[in-house]
């Protein structure tokens, strides 16, 4: 993280933590010296561990990390948040609750897929947006895709592409035609 730090990129630190509210702000404090740009954690942890997330990430100064809370993984559709979380209510009301905790919690935003940005610019919070595929691509394990120019549409504020530019015959091909669509 140092180094790609050093090189002068920007860096979204993507390990969507979930424990309880003590671990996760220790956690974030040590985050917080890496000097990353964009962190993340579960909202299924609940208020509290994300009150304790933002509390361990902010610094002495007042500065910190942009802090999201990942609200349903977008490989999760309707059956498999009722079949295996147990979770009845339809998903976007779901989305939307994780999203308005956060909220309350101070956080700025949330991951969400791409069919709930609209929803989450609504709430003012920022929306980080992955399951990115162009219409020609296999969806994979993905269950809840757009294409970057549809994210856009949906008012999406970053995308998080993935195999639709690693998986692509010429990767740079794929990203300049990601770039296109969505900027």
């Amino acid at each position: 993280v140092k180094e790609i730090k050093a090189r002068g990129h920007k860096i979204f630190l993507d390990l969507k933590l979930h424990d309880i509210p003590n671990t996760v702000k220790k956690s974030m404090a040590v985050l917080s010296n890496l000097d990353v740009d964009m962190t993340n954690l579960h909202a299924g942890g609940a208020i509290p561990m994300m009150e304790g997330a933002l509390e361990g990430l902010t610094r002495a100064d007042g500065t910190r990390p942009i802090l999201i809370a990942v609200t349903q993984l977008t490989s999760t559709d309707q059956q498999s948040m009722e079949e295996d979380l147990l979770i009845n209510e339809p998903i976007d009301k779901v989305v939307m609750h994780y999203a308005s905790n956060a909220k309350k919690a101070g956080l700025d935003g949330v991951v969400c897929s791409p069919l709930e940005a609209s929803i989450i610019k609504e709430l003012g919070l920022i929306s980080v947006t992955p399951g990115i595929r162009f219409a020609d691509n296999s969806k994979d394990d993905q269950k809840r895709v757009a294409t970057p120019e549809y994210a856009k549409e949906l008012g999406a504020t970053y995308i998080v592409v993935g195999r639709a530019i690693t998986g692509a015959e010429i990767p740079l091909d794929a990203l300049n035609r990601c770039i296109n669509q969505f900027c």
